[in-house]
């Protein structure tokens, strides 16, 4: 009669957390996430720079075969994404280093260092596409 189990458990006065659907995303944690998904998907690009290199130490054809996929429009368009990925990360991480010293904690200097990086990333990415 006084047993608890937890299939007991009377949850209808518990308080339920807000759903995905009405939250509100904000510059920095959308940042946040961006860092992370960024930093992984270098790890792809990175196998990419390793894989044609290794091509070019194996064999001509190879080389051929491995260049070819990375010079074409979509291969490209992975360099130039991974290279956005890399000034993104990079802004970010300094952003964070900045954050390490106590600096900028406030809500309105964190979003204004959220649209650096977001800017400065894009920014970054068009100055090195020019000068190379």
């Amino acid at each position: 009669m006084g047993e608890f189990t937890m299939a007991d458990t009377d949850q209808s006065n518990r308080p339920l957390s807000p759903h995905l659907t009405i939250y509100r995303p904000q510059l920095t944690s959308v940042s946040s996430i961006l860092i992370r998904i960024t930093g992984n998907a270098l790890i792809f690009c990175v196998f990419l720079i390793i894989w044609w290199l290794f091509a070019a130490a194996t064999s001509e054809q190879y080389f051929i075969f491995a260049d070819a996929i990375l010079t074409s429009w979509f291969g490209e368009l992975v360099l130039l994404c991974s290279l956005w990925a890399i000034w993104y990360h990079f802004l970010g991480g300094v952003r964070h280093l900045i954050w390490d010293r106590a600096i900028g904690l406030d809500l309105k200097t964190a979003e204004i260092f959220g649209w650096i990086v977001v800017i400065g990333s894009f920014l970054l990415t068009i100055l090195t596409v020019i000068l190379l």
